[in-house]
């Protein structure tokens, strides 16, 4: 997921350039054949499996496109990535974009990516402990430390959420920084009390014998939207039509994904490292048709009432 702030710095940086030296956004003309090349940076995880499916299955090629899958180690570089024209899309959780429009940044939502599947003890991320942990409910991580795979950002936001549902108190959280493949050992080493993980990780952790105490993303909101795709305003204006077809695609892929749950899974060793063994007990995610606007709401007033923002920006460009 996106460090909000380090991105936002650099992609400031990266859109003065690019404005300077009048670069032209990624997928400017077609290839011989007539497909339009076209960029988009994601992050190698569970949640973007649909446009690798979309991909194989011609949805893109049918719209004219030539789909270039750029992986960004982290997510760090996305944001500045768009802005700047290196990539015409971007996969991105909506935390980091809510963040990254109270900033100024021209940003446009183009489709949703992924969701909560709104089942408690059934999402595809939670917070977990070790089997003998005394801590049962989001109500007692309050004066634990929990481990989340990125600071000010929705994971630690939407753990406050589940912790203030439960009637704790969120203030009272150590929360540290951990990448998700670091988290189990460390909580097995009792370096921390807690872990927010998502899959594979979570799958992994049940296998251990480890607890799931709390779902953070049913807690904080009825089927939180998580992640969606977007691009530059720049681009949304002046590449209407690239934008259009490849939203068309993309919500093809999104529907395909979630009328074919092993085809989800088949895929993820086309891109990750994920254990063959694993794939049949994770929880997918849900792959929505449209971004929940409640949801959008939601995640900004976290950010606000967290400190990840100042002031609450308009929303309006985060809906497609």
């Amino acid at each position: 997921m996106i460090r909000p702030r380090a991105a936002l710095a650099a992609a400031a940086s990266a859109l003065m350039l690019t404005a300077c030296a009048g670069q032209p956004p990624a997928g400017e003309s077609a290839q011989p054949g007539g497909l339009t090349p076209v960029k988009v940076s994601v992050i190698p995880i569970l949640d973007v499996a649909p446009v690798y499916l979309g991909d194989q299955q011609g949805f893109f090629a049918a719209e004219g496109l030539k789909l270039e899958l750029v992986t960004a180690q982290g997510g760090a570089a996305i944001v500045p990535a768009v802005v700047s024209g290196q990539v015409d899309f971007g996969f991105s959780n909506f935390t980091s974009l809510i963040v990254a429009a109270s900033k100024g940044l021209p940003l446009k939502v183009v489709a949703p990516g992924a969701g909560s599947t709104g089942v408690q003890g059934a999402d595809f991320g939670g917070v977990v402990v070790k089997a003998d942990s005394p801590i049962k409910t989001a109500k007692d991580l309050a004066g634990k430390r929990v481990a989340v795979n990125t600071l000010n950002n929705i994971n630690d936001t939407t753990v406050r959420a589940s912790i203030r549902a439960a009637g704790g108190d969120a203030k009272n959280v150590g929360f540290t920084e951990l990448a998700f493949p670091d988290m189990l050992a460390a909580l097995d080493k009792g370096n921390v009390d807690a872990v927010q993980v998502v899959e594979p990780f979570l799958a992994t952790a049940r296998k251990n014998g480890d607890r799931v105490i709390a779902s953070n993303y049913v807690d904080t909101a009825p089927g939180l939207a998580i992640a969606g795709y977007f691009t530059s305003q720049q681009t949304a204006a002046a590449k209407a039509d690239l934008v259009r077809r490849f939203s068309s695609a993309m919500r093809k892929s999104l529907q395909y994904a979630t009328d074919n749950p092993d085809a989800v899974r088949k895929v993820l060793g086309t891109y990750t490292k994920i254990d063959p063994a694993l794939t049949g007990s994770l929880t997918l995610p849900r792959f929505p048709a449209e971004v929940d606007s409640a949801s959008l709401e939601t995640l900004s007033e976290l950010a606000l009432q967290d400190g990840l923002i100042d002031k609450a920006p308009d929303l309006a460009g985060l809906r497609p």
